[in-house]
């Protein structure tokens, strides 16, 4: 049995963002289909708070394909002292049909990009359809790679960017108007810029609420990214009292998404939220149904997505005969 091995160069010349964005899509719709096995994550914590790993793990039974991610981050010393990156990851395919593993391929880019697919499959579901302007709640790498993907879907004309760090948000600004000529005017708070958009972005580490409810005009889409763990909070919970409520994943939003905390604080219930963003997808639920209703979609990740980009991935190497072929028995 050959395994294919691929490396990060190879990962990132074998996909491109509108693939991706499909990706996710398959992912969605075969999550809300129940053709998908996900177990919860597995994470170790290393002592004194100098990294973390997670395992993420699922099956896709539709493709028969079986994936695992391995990713680390939170390793702040590794280029000084390792000469290795802080975050990396790798993930696994397996041939669901016999078990074999079947491709080992690099990881640490396809994360940031399903995660931006994310947004940019929410836009296309929830968002207006003239809406133009957004507004970015945190800076860093995942609010580059939303743009990224929301600007393959949309229109985008301006875009108000805030960020705690002066620095982090100077550099955002130079980056987004040089790779995509879009004009960023950066705000001096969160509410200046919350209040000017119509698609409000959020990609911080939040635990405390960043974005409050009376900032947000009508009409507005909210794409949650930061909260993806118990702790993280990115979103004043009154948002969600009068709002249109999707989630990726209905079990992990309520456990550890920004969903969970205006459900701890019984401002909503369960029932209130309208869908999993796979059954819009579907058909079964409607997506925007007025241009005056705040939609929100809270987004924490799914292995499914992991799963359904690496075999594009996989798939195009094959295709394209890319990648070296190795055996552990040989």
């Amino acid at each position: 049995m050959q395994t294919l091995l691929l490396s990060k160069d190879q990962v990132k010349g074998l996909i491109g963002i509108d693939q991706v964005i499909d990706a996710v899509e398959d992912a969605y719709r075969a999550f809300s289909s129940r053709q998908v096995e996900q177990p919860d994550y597995i994470g170790i914590r290393l002592p004194g708070g100098r990294g973390e790993i997670d395992f993420k793990l699922s099956y896709h039974s539709q493709a028969e394909m079986i994936s695992m991610k391995a990713h680390s981050g939170g390793f702040i010393d590794n280029p000084q002292m390792h000469g290795v990156p802080n975050s990396m990851g790798t993930i696994l395919l397996f041939d669901a049909r016999n078990g074999a593993l079947v491709c080992i391929m690099d990881g640490s880019l396809i994360t940031g990009l399903r995660t931006g697919a994310a947004g940019a499959v929410s836009v296309k579901a929830l968002a207006r359809k003239n809406a133009r302007i957004i507004a970015s709640i945190g800076t860093g790498h995942q609010a580059r790679m939303q743009i990224r993907a929301i600007r393959e879907v949309m229109q985008i004309d301006e875009i108000h960017a805030w960020s705690r760090t002066p620095e982090t948000l100077s550099a955002y600004r130079h980056d987004i108007e040089r790779e995509f000529q879009i004009p960023v005017t950066t705000a001096v708070c969160a509410r200046d810029a919350v209040e000017k958009a119509d698609i409000v972005i959020t990609t911080t580490r939040g635990k405390g609420k960043l974005v409050e409810a009376n900032w947000v005009k009508p009409g507005t889409h909210i794409i949650a990214i930061g909260a993806d763990a118990r702790g993280k909070q990115e979103l004043d919970p009154e948002l969600f009292r009068n709002a249109t409520i999707v989630v990726d994943s209905l079990p992990q939003c309520t456990q550890k998404g920004e969903t969970f905390h205006p459900l701890a604080d019984n401002i909503i219930k369960v029932d209130d939220i309208h869908a999993e963003i796979g059954e819009i997808l579907l058909g079964i639920k409607p997506g925007r149904t007025s241009d005056t209703e705040i939609t929100i979609f809270d987004s924490t990740g799914m292995a499914i997505q992991d799963n359904t980009t690496a075999g594009s991935i996989y798939r195009n190497a094959l295709a394209n005969a890319v990648g070296s072929f190795f055996s552990f028995t040989e």
